[in-house]
C-alpha cells in the first residue's frame, strides 16, 4: 500500500526526520489559509498523487503571495496528472500540499528497500539526488551506495556514519545525517514498511538536512496490525479492480492484455504469465487466490475477473498442495453458472484431488476446456482469444 507525500513526511517526522513546514488543503481557499500559518515568503503547491516525477508533469508549482497560491491550487485541484510513473491514464488530484520553499545547497538520494532475495533491509544512497535519479543510476550504477542491515541488531550508528562519509556530507551535518538515517530505519521496521525513499534529502542554506520529498509503501499483509497506517489508504489513487480484489482477500494486479489468469501461488502465477507471453499472448492480470481457496474464493476471483472488460479468455491454472482441486472445480462451476460466462474458460488442474476435480468439471457439462499441462493451457488460451 502506498501513501501520499504529506502522510509519509508526517510519519517520518515522528522518527526524527526533519521536513519542511506545510499543510494539507482540499480547496484553493484552504491552500491560502494553510500558507498563512507558515512563516515564509515562497511556497510550493504540490499535487498529492501516488506517483513520483510530479514536477516534470507540472504537479509542483512555486508561488509567492496569496493570489499565486490560490491560482496554483485552482489549477491543480481535479487535474488529471500524467507522469512517467502513472501511465497514460494518469491520476486525478484530489488534495494538495502547501509547503515552505527552502534554499537548497546540495541534494542527495536515500532509500530503504526490502530485498526479498536476501531477506534483508538494504539502504541505498547517492550523492546525486533530485529529478531523473533513475536515469543517472542506469548510466552510472557504481554511483549508488548500498549497505545491508542485519535484522538481528538493526541499523547501527557506524553504518549511518559510513553512508554519510561515502556521500561526502560535511562533518558539521554528521549528527543530523545519523539521526535521519536511523529514524528512517526505525520507521521502516516499526511500521512494516517495504519502501522508504527520500529524494531529495537536501542540505539547506542554513545548514539543515531536510527531506524535501518522501515516499513510503507498506506491506498489505501487515495492515491488520497497523490500523493507523491502514487508515491512510486513499482509494481514489488505486485501481478499482485491485481494490475490489484486495477487499475480498485476493492478490490482484491489472495488466494490459486480454487473457485473465486465476492461479494459486505467486510463483505459479508468474510462470503462467511467462508461458502466455511465450505462446504469443498477453495476460490481462495477475490474480493469486492463495493456497487454501474454498469454492467461495474462486467465485469471488471469477467475479473480479469479469469486471475487466478487456478479458476475452479465462485461464485457470491450479497446482493444489494444501488446496484441493475439487474445491476449485466446484467454485468454478458455480461461478460459470451464476455469471453465465460466455467467453472461453481454459482449466489446468494438478496436485491434490486433481482427478476428482477434472471429473467434477466433466460431469457438470459446463463449457470449459481442460488442459493437462501449463504450456498446453497457455497455448489454448492464446488460441481462443478472438482475432
Amino acid at each position: 500500500m502506498d501513501i501520499h507525500e504529506y502522510q509519509a513526511k508526517e510519519l517520518l517526522s515522528e522518527f526524527g526526520v526533519t521536513v519542511p513546514r506545510g499543510g494539507l488543503a482540499y480547496s484553493p481557499a484552504q491552500a491560502v489559509y494553510r500558507a498563512k500559518g507558515i512563516d515564509s515568503e515562497h511556497f510550493l503547491v504540490k499535487a498529492q498523487i501516488h506517483s513520483g516525477a510530479r514536477s516534470a508533469a507540472g504537479g509542483i508549482i512555486t508561488c509567492s503571495g496569496e493570489e499565486e497560491i490560490r491560482k496554483a491550487a485552482d489549477e491543480l485541484m481535479g487535474k488529471c496528472l500524467v507522469t512517467r510513473q502513472t501511465g497514460p491514464k494518469g491520476q486525478v488530484v484530489h488534495r494538495i500540499y502547501v509547503e515552505e520553499q527552502v534554499t537548497v545547497v546540495k541534494e542527495y538520494y536515500v532509500g530503504f528497500v526490502l530485498d526479498r532475495q536476501m531477506e534483508r533491509v538494504v539502504v541505498v544512497a547517492s550523492a546525486d539526488g533530485g529529478m531523473n535519479i533513475e536515469d543517472r543510476y542506469k548510466e552510472q550504477p557504481e554511483s549508488l551506495i548500498r549497505i545491508v542491515v542485519e535484522p538481528a541488531v538493526g541499523m547501527q550508528t557506524f553504518q549511518a556514519r559510513w553512508i554519510a562519509f561515502k556521500l561526502g556530507i560535511d562533518k558539521s551535518l554528521l549528527t543530523q545525517t545519523v539521526t535521519t538515517l536511523l529514524g528512517c530505519y526505525r520507521a521502516f521496521r516499526d511500521l512494516d514498511a517495504t519502501l522508504i525513499e527520500i529524494n531529495p534529502l537536501a542540505v539547506t542554506d542554513d545548514d539543515h538536512l531536510v527531506a524535501l520529498d518522501a515516499k513510503m509503501s507498506f506491506d498489505d499483509s501487515a495492515l491488520f496490525r497497523r490500523e493507523r497506517i491502514a487508515n491512510l489508504r486513499d482509494n481514489t489513487q488505486e485501481d478499482p479492480l485491485s481494490r475490489k480484489a484486495s477487499d475480498r482477500g485476493l492478490n490482484y494486479v491489472r495488466l494490459e492484455g486480454d487473457i485473465g489468469c486465476i492461479v494459486n501461488g505467486a510463483g505459479l502465477a508468474m510462470a503462467t504469465l511467462d508461458l502466455i507471453d511465450i505462446a504469443g499472448g498477453k495476460p490481462a492480470n495477475f490474480l493469486d487466490i492463495g493456497v487454501g481457496a474454498q469454492p467461495d474464493v474462486v467465485n469471488k476471483a471469477v467475479n473480479t475477473m469479469l469486471s475487466d472488460e478487456n478479458v476475452k479468455v479465462i485461464l485457470v491454472n491450479i497446482f493444489a498442495g494444501s488446496n484441493r482441486c475439487d474445491w476449485v472445480a466446484e467454485g468454478l462451476i458455480k461461478a460459470i453458472q451464476k455469471f453465465n460466462i460466455k467467453i472461453p474458460v481454459i482449466i489446468r488442474l494438478a496436485g491434490t484431488n486433481a482427478k476428482t476435480g477434472k471429473k467434477i468439471l466433466k460431469d457438470s457439462e459446463v463449457p470449459v476446456i481442460l488442459a493437462d499441462t501449463m504450456r498446453e493451457a497457455a497455448e489454448l488460451a492464446v488460441k481462443h482469444v478472438p482475432k
